[in-house]
C-alpha cells in the first residue's frame, strides 16, 4: 500500500511537539511492514533538501495565486520526505507564531500545505491513502470533497485525519472561508461553521473518511463534554467512524539497555546500572548524595495547566512534608517555572529544577528517577510514561487519556500493575495517590516486582502499525461505497 502522510511538522525536520514523534516513527514502521510510505511537510528555515522536483506549483488561494516548489528532502529508513518550498510562507524564526502570538496568515500557510499536498498527490506522487495530521492540515480532506470532488483522479483517494491534541483546532473569523478560496456555503453547522467563525479542525473531522486520535480513552473522552473542547457534538455524530490507536513508542532511543545518554545501562535482570544512574541524575541537578536513600520523583514537561501544573501547586505544601526528592526539567507558564524554582530555593537539598528543554537531562531522568509524575488535567497518549515503564520507572498519573490506557494500578496483595493512578482531578487525590507509591518504595521486594511489571510491557510501534492498516483498508473500502453511491444517484 501507498500512504502519503501530509503534517505541519515531523522529525527528522521540525518538531514542537509529540506530533513530530509519530510522524518519524509511523511511518517507519509501516515501510518496515511492507509498504511505501511518503511524508509530505513545509520546509521551515534550517531544512535542508535534495533536490527541486516540482520548480513551481500553482496554488490558488481565493483572489491570490501561490507558487510554491516541491522539493525532495531524501529516503531515511525506507521513508520518502518531501516538502512545500515557499519561503515567504516557511522560511520564519518558528513554526506556528511568535512572542506576539500566532501568525496571522496560519490559514493561508496551512491552506496552501493542504493543497499543495493534494496537487502533490496527482502530479508526483498517488497514494492508496492520504493520512493527515491536525487542524494544519485538516483542510486536505473539506479542498478533496470540494473543490477537487469532480476530478476523477482522486474522487476514489480516502482520507484519514488523526487529531493529536482536540485543544488545537485552528479558529479564524469567517472572512478566512474566501482567503483559503473555499465557497462560502461552507459557513454552516455541518461544516465548518463554529459559533460565528470558521474551525479547521472541524473540517477535517467531517470530511475525512475516518478519524482516529491517539488513544482509546482518549477517543471515548473526547466525545463528552468535559474533554470535548466543544466539538463532542461533531465527533459523535461519525459514529464508529472514530478510532482510537495508540500512539507507539520508539525503543531504539528510549530504552536503558543500549542508551548513550546515561551513564550506565541496564535491564530487568541486571538494575545496577540505575543506581549509578541516579547518582549521576543528583549529581546533574547539584543535590547531595543523601537523596540515593529517598526515593527521586522526575517531571519532563511544559509547565502548564493541561499538565497538571495547577494541580501540582495546589498540592505542593502538603507533598513537600513527605520524605522524597524531586528532579524537574521543562518551562512554560512563567507561573509555575517560578513555583519551582521557588520549591528549589525552599528544599535546597531535596528540589532541583531546570528551565529548559534538554534531550540528554529527559534521558536521565527516566533512568535516575525512582517514579515519574503525569498528573495531566488530559492527556490524549502521553509517551514519558511509557518510556518510564521500560527505564523501571514507576510512574504516577492521573487516570485520563492514553495515561488511563498505558499504566495498570498496582495490587499490592496480588502483586499485579505496573503504577499508580488517581482519579479525581484534586490535590488531595493526587496526595493520595503520591504516599501510596513511597509507601510501595519502602518494600524492596514489591518494588522490584513492580518496576519488573513495567519493564515487561512493549508499546512498540508494529502493533499500532498494524491498527492503522487495518484502518487504511477500511477507508479504501468506504470511499470505493461512496463514489459508487453518488454515482448510482
Amino acid at each position: 500500500m501507498k500512504i502519503l502522510f501530509v503534517s505541519p511538522e515531523g522529525l527528522p525536520f521540525s518538531k514542537t511537539g509529540g506530533l513530530a514523534d509519530v510522524v518519524e516513527a509511523l511511518p517507519r514502521s509501516l515501510v518496515e511492514s511492507g509498504h511505501q510510505v511518503a511524508v509530505l511537510l513545509p520546509r521551515y528555515k534550517g531544512n535542508q533538501a535534495a533536490r527541486t522536483i516540482v520548480p513551481s506549483m500553482t496554488i490558488p488561494l481565493g483572489s491570490m495565486m501561490r507558487f510554491p516548489a516541491i522539493s525532495e528532502a531524501g529516503t531515511f529508513e525506507g521513508v520518502r520526505y518531501y516538502f512545500v518550498d515557499d519561503p515567504e510562507y516557511f522560511q520564519r524564526e518558528k513554526l506556528y507564531g511568535d512572542k506576539s502570538g500566532d501568525y496571522t496568515d496560519n490559514a493561508r500557510r496551512f491552506g496552501e500545505l493542504s493543497r499543495a499536498a493534494i496537487e502533490f498527490a496527482k502530479q508526483v506522487w498517488m497514494p492508496d491513502v492520504l493520512h493527515c495530521h491536525d487542524w494544519q492540515a485538516a483542510l486536505v480532506p473539506v479542498y478533496l470533497r470540494t473543490l477537487y470532488a469532480r476530478d476523477p483522479a482522486l474522487e476514489s483517494l480516502p482520507v484519514v485525519f488523526t487529531v493529536h491534541n482536540l485543544g488545537y483546532q485552528g479558529l479564524f473569523l469567517r472572512a478566512t472561508l474566501s482567503l483559503i478560496g473555499l465557497p462560502e456555503e461552507l459557513f454552516r453547522v455541518d461544516a465548518l461553521e463554529y459559533y460565528g467563525k470558521i474551525n479547521l479542525l472541524k473540517g477535517g473531522l467531517l470530511f475525512a473518511d475516518y478519524v482516529t486520535t491517539v488513544s482509546r480513552k482518549y477517543a471515548q473522552e473526547i466525545q463528552t463534554k468535559e474533554y470535548g473542547c466543544g466539538l463532542e457534538g461533531v465527533i459523535q455524530s461519525r459514529g464508529n467512524r472514530v478510532m482510537g490507536i495508540l500512539n507507539g513508542v520508539d525503543y531504539s532511543q528510549w530504552n536503558p539497555e543500549t542508551d548513550t545518554n546515561i551513564v550506565a545501562t541496564y535491564s530487568a535482570k541486571l538494575m545496577d546500572g540505575k543506581k549509578l544512574c541516579k547518582k549521576d541524575l543528583l549529581s546533574t541537578f547539584q543535590l547531595p548524595a543523601e537523596n540515593m536513600k529517598r526515593p527521586v520523583i522526575g517531571l519532563v514537561s511544559r509547565f502548564v495547566d493541561q499538565k497538571g501544573f495547577d494541580l501540582i501547586a495546589e498540592a505542593a505544601p502538603e507533598l513537600m512534608k513527605e520524605d522524597f526528592a524531586l528532579v524537574a526539567l521543562g518551562n512554560g507558564d512563567a507561573k509555575y517555572e517560578k513555583l519551582f524554582q521557588d520549591l528549589a530555593k525552599q528544599y535546597p537539598s531535596r528540589v532541583g529544577v531546570k528551565i529548559a528543554y534538554d534531550n540528554v537531562v529527559a534521558h536521565k531522568i527516566e533512568a535516575g528517577v525512582d517514579m515519574f509524575l503525569m498528573p495531566s488535567r488530559y492527556e490524549p497518549c502521553g509517551l514519558n510514561q511509557i518510556y518510564s515503564l521500560r527505564y523501571g520507572t514507576v510512574p504516577i498519573v492521573r487516570a485520563t487519556g492514553g495515561l488511563d490506557d498505558t499504566v495498570e494500578a498496582f495490587d499490592a496483595k496480588t502483586g499485579k500493575g505496573t503504577g499508580f493512578k488517581f482519579e479525581a482531578y484534586e490535590g488531595a487525590a493526587l496526595v493520595k495517590c503520591v504516599r501510596q507509591a513511597l509507601a510501595a518504595y519502602t518494600d524492596l521486594r514489591q518494588w522490584r516486582s513492580l518496576q519488573a511489571n513495567g519493564m515487561a510491557k512493549d508499546f512498540s510501534w508494529k502493533a499500532s502499525a498494524a491498527q492503522y492498516v487495518k484502518l487504511y483498508e477500511a477507508a479504501k473500502q468506504s470511499r470505493i461505497q461512496a463514489v459508487a453511491a453518488t454515482s448510482n444517484t
